[in-house]
């Protein structure tokens, strides 16, 4: 995975409830794990904008609730430092499933996703609205 030049502040912990942005079926996600996560005993896992994370599905189609699978943040609402010194942030948080190889599941993407999304996944930025 291409590392960031961004310094991501990790806002989204275990137990976040997320809004799934594509059209693979899934409406909200939970997150129940990070993938890559290391840290000591005892300490909750948190995630920023453009990390995989696993998420239980909690609503959608029939065929997807209570299925686990990968995604991808691609928005959050606490603020994050650009190299160039400007602070973004987002109206919601909001993820995007994808497959192992990082591939998105749906074939289109509602709403705006963050750049460094764009530069580590760059199939995801190409099914999406726009990239901020």
């Amino acid at each position: 995975m291409k590392g960031l030049g961004s310094t991501v502040t990790k806002a989204i912990c275990v137990g976040t409830q997320l809004v799934c942005n594509d059209n693979s079926g899934a409406k909200i996600v939970e997150v129940i794990g990070v993938d890559g996560y290391r840290a000591k005993r005892g300490m909750i896992p948190k995630a920023g904008v453009s990390e995989v994370v696993t998420c239980a599905v909690k609503k959608g189609t029939q065929a997807m609730k209570k299925k686990v699978v990968k995604a991808v943040i691609v928005r959050q609402r606490k603020e994050f430092r650009r190299p160039n010194g400007t602070r973004i942030s987002f109206e919601d948080n909001a993820a995007v499933l994808v497959d192992d190889q990082g591939l998105p599941v749906g074939t289109e993407i509602k709403g705006a996703v963050a750049r460094e999304v764009a530069d580590r996944f760059p199939k995801v930025a190409a099914i999406a609205a726009a990239v901020v």
